[in-house]
């Protein structure tokens, strides 16, 4: 495949995602995102703006035969995903049909790895399948991380030399960046479950991937998708450390509560950009150097996000300790 060849894929998902799109905001009776206790918009939005995203990016495989089982994968994940955005399925059969995938993914590409190996990377399949869906909560978020993630997926895949990983990758990053032309602050259209769970598949599907292909290191994935990762894991761990119901909808992730604290929907996002490419560009420039400083680097990068966390906390301590002087 040459250069040019190579960019006709990624053409492909951001025209085929821009064309679906153009005709879902034109469509009457689309299943719309009402406001709840877990959003931050204010009137209903339409939630299926996934549909696009999946459409172009399964189109961009197709053109270059890649990884069928991903792609089917993907796309069962997408059409269960969509039925639940209209219909609400159980969560048994939604999680059900996440850990089938998972285990299906991980035996399918990496047979030869031990099962204890084979049992972590589909738990971590599947958790990364539903964080990415909890964190799909703010304008332009969830497109943002796709565009950036899997760019540098595909920076990275370049660098190694694999062609076909630079297209699958540079395609879904394109087919997000279309999307983002219709969901970056105010958004008119949501992603849904229909875009956010075959997003969150894709991200740790070809992040395994690659490092089962010797393209980068396993740590690799985690840290250029560490915005999402973090801000839902360590959401997470501090609700089961307060005895909450971890099912119940909420409003306690760190991106909600930028959102909460003034920084609104654009500057949140924006500000989720910058530490997205931030990761990114630290992932990719620590690919070329020695193990001792790849070690480094990721201490740093947790150092930095304790921080955060810190500061974003205390800040909500402060918002919560004058909202109460307020009431009084």
């Amino acid at each position: 495949m040459t250069p040019a060849l190579a960019l006709v894929p990624a053409a492909a998902a951001l025209a085929c995602t821009s064309a679906i799109l153009l005709l879902l905001r034109r469509g009457d009776r689309l299943p719309l995102d009402h406001p709840n206790e877990r959003s931050l918009h204010e009137r209903p939005v339409p939630r299926v703006g996934g549909v696009g995203i999946v459409a172009g990016v399964l189109l961009a495989f197709a053109l270059v035969r890649a990884e069928p089982v991903i792609a089917v994968l993907a796309a069962a994940l997408g059409v269960l995903s969509y039925l639940d955005d209209r219909t609400h399925l159980p969560i048994v059969l939604r999680f059900g049909a996440h850990a089938a995938a998972a285990v299906v993914f991980v035996l399918a590409t990496a047979p030869e790895l031990h099962p204890a190996w084979q049992a972590i990377l589909a738990l971590a399949t599947m958790w990364v399948t539903n964080l990415y869906n909890f964190m799909d909560g703010s304008d332009g978020l969830a497109g943002g991380m796709a565009l950036f993630g899997f760019g540098a997926y595909a920076l990275a895949a370049w660098l190694a030399g694999d062609l076909v990983f630079v297209v699958v990758a540079a395609s879904i990053a394109a087919a997000a960046a279309a999307f983002l032309l219709f969901n970056f602050p105010p958004a008119r259209v949501f992603m849904g479950d229909v875009g956010s769970i075959p997003l969150g598949f894709l991200a740790a599907a070809l992040g395994i991937l690659g490092w089962h292909a010797g393209d980068w290191p396993l740590w690799f994935p985690v840290l250029v998708f560490s915005p999402f990762i973090v801000d839902a894991s360590l959401t997470l761990a501090r609700r089961l450390l307060r005895g909450e119901r971890v099912w119940r909808a909420h409003r306690s992730h760190y991106y909600q509560r930028l959102v909460q604290l003034g920084w609104g929907h654009r500057n949140t996002a924006l500000a989720e950009y910058a530490l997205m490419a931030g990761c990114g560009g630290l992932a990719l420039w620590a690919l070329g150097q020695r193990s001792a400083v790849q070690w480094v680097a990721i201490g740093a990068a947790v150092v930095a996000y304790l921080v955060l966390a810190a500061l974003v906390d205390l800040a909500w301590r402060r918002h919560a300790l004058s909202g109460n002087a307020g009431a009084n």
